[in-house]
């Protein structure tokens, strides 16, 4: 069985009017729009509001030599009520600039966030993380590297970064990657991809 192609583009929708709702740290729009329909014509005029992000990069670090992970640490308002608390686990990850590449930008994060130098990235994909109200796109990578001595605490001041760098063994991670902090997508996905690439990065190093 193939894959289902569609029948329609984005020149089958229709925006009327968009007006900025907000616009802070991040930025809300709120759209007037119609599109065709799959028993033919077309749907009312209606609203929706979209959460802008626009073009994010995240990566695993991961040390095939030693087999060691590493993770980063930072408080996450959107977890509030999580049984753990909103400290999450997550792998390092930014927001893209106007001219950057997806390569560029995680690199610059990486050495921000973990002060990791000399990665080599392998694509792994990217993907919509909310396309019901958000327009974010991340693109993720595993950032190959030497975590010999890494740790501590990283982050940018005037951006309220506080963030924490771990390792931990690969075993260990790949065993409580679905029952512990590892609650956001982009890590989780990170983490499957690696597991699955395992065995395959180890025999290189």
């Amino acid at each position: 069985m193939s894959i289902p192609e569609s029948p329609f583009t984005v020149t089958d929708v229709e925006v009327a009017q968009t007006k900025v709702g907000y616009k802070g740290f991040f930025r809300l729009e709120r759209l007037k729009l119609r599109h065709k329909l799959f028993r033919g014509g077309w749907s009312h005029w209606f609203h929706r509001e979209l959460f802008v992000r626009g073009e994010a990069v995240a990566a695993i670090l991961y040390d095939p030599t030693s087999d060691q992970i590493g993770f980063i640490e930072q408080f996450r308002v959107g977890a509030l009520k999580e049984p753990y608390g909103p400290w999450c686990l997550e792998v390092v990850a930014g927001i893209s600039e106007p001219g950057e590449s997806p390569a560029q930008v995680i690199v610059r994060e990486i050495e921000e966030e973990a002060g990791v130098h000399d990665v080599e990235l392998l694509p792994i994909c990217q993907y919509l993380s909310s396309p019901g109200g958000s327009d974010e796109r991340l693109h993720l990578y595993c950032a190959v590297c030497d975590l010999t001595g890494a740790g501590g605490v990283f982050g940018l001041a005037d951006e309220n970064e506080d963030i924490r760098l771990h390792l931990a063994p690969a075993a260990a991670v790949f065993t409580a990657m679905y029952t512990s902090r590892f609650n956001n997508a982009a890590t989780l996905i990170c983490l499957q991809w690696l597991q699955i690439n395992h065995a395959r990065l180890r025999s290189r190093s």
